[in-house]
């Protein structure tokens, strides 16, 4: 699984050859009869031996990720799982799972919720911090430029991927540039994340709400330390995100009255209390 693949420079980002012609080409999947092919990769072979996220990090990529980036893309499609009953997606697909329709519908319409404040920010965050790391190339420091791109943001309005509507400090932002750090994945992207928080912890000045880093932030920062085009760090969310709209749409059919009108601020929680992971998890 692993091979000789290691992270790309900050910033750089892969692009694939344009076709011309009538031809068109791919270079995602070959099937023929008795073989499905992988980028390459046998799926029979790939079963049982390659993970969820290794796959993913494959087909969007084009190869296997080093175990590092592959612990690292589980992580960040962890993170996103779900976020509870409240945000826009999750009521989108359970208003249509209400209606009795199909599955798939309720499960596409919390997709079609995603947008530029829902789901949107790890491109605009890719984007934003890219801008840092062109003042980087150019002789400044990490705090340098993050200084510079916070004082050019707006001031009245937190820049895409820093603060969130309820947490101070997302825990699931911290967990994910330790684990880059942890496994030596961090560079110029993460850095200048952690320096863009202090930037904006200063500007602020203690004034309002905290605009801590969240986790479209992190996953933004990590993408972009690995060379990701922009958009597969919206990718990455959507991914991850869909398995959590499959379990509200299910439960809302599984426990919940057909048609009902669906206000998010009369839910409460019923499942497991907090629990620890088996120590077999490590």
């Amino acid at each position: 699984m692993e091979n000789d693949r290691t992270p790309r420079p900050a910033g750089e980002r892969r692009r694939q050859p344009r076709a011309s012609g009538s031809e068109w080409k791919t270079a995602l999947t070959s099937i023929e009869r008795n073989s499905i092919l992988i980028r390459g990769y046998a799926v029979d072979e790939m079963m049982g031996r390659v993970n969820f996220a290794e796959a993913v990090y494959l087909v969007l990529v084009g190869e296997l990720p080093t175990p590092a980036i592959g612990k690292m893309m589980a992580a960040m499609l962890v993170s996103s799982l779900d976020h509870g009953a409240t945000p826009p997606s999750t009521l989108a697909a359970r208003n249509v799972a209400t209606t009795g329709a199909p599955l798939r519908a309720a499960v596409a319409a919390g997709v079609l919720g995603f947008g530029r404040h829902h789901g949107g920010d790890v491109e605009a965050c890719m984007r934003f911090l890219d801008s840092g790391v062109a003042l980087l190339e150019h002789g400044h420091s990490s705090s340098e430029a993050a200084a510079a791109i916070v004082h050019a943001a707006d001031a009245d309005a937190p820049p895409p991927g820093f603060g969130h509507r309820l947490h101070t400090q997302d825990p699931r932002a911290g967990r994910l540039l330790q684990l880059a750090m942890d496994l030596e994945l961090d560079g110029d992207h993460v850095c200048l994340a952690r320096d863009v928080e202090r930037a904006l912890a200063q500007r602020r000045g203690g004034s309002g709400d905290p605009w801590p880093l969240n986790v479209d932030g992190a996953i933004a920062a990590v993408c972009g330390d690995l060379g990701f085009d922009y958009e597969l760090g919206n990718a990455l969310f959507i991914i991850s995100r869909v398995p959590g709209l499959i379990a509200h749409a299910h439960e809302e059919r599984m426990r919940q009255r057909p048609m009902r009108q669906i206000d998010p601020k009369d839910h409460t929680y019923d499942g497991p209390s907090e629990r620890r992971l088996p120590k077999t998890r490590t």
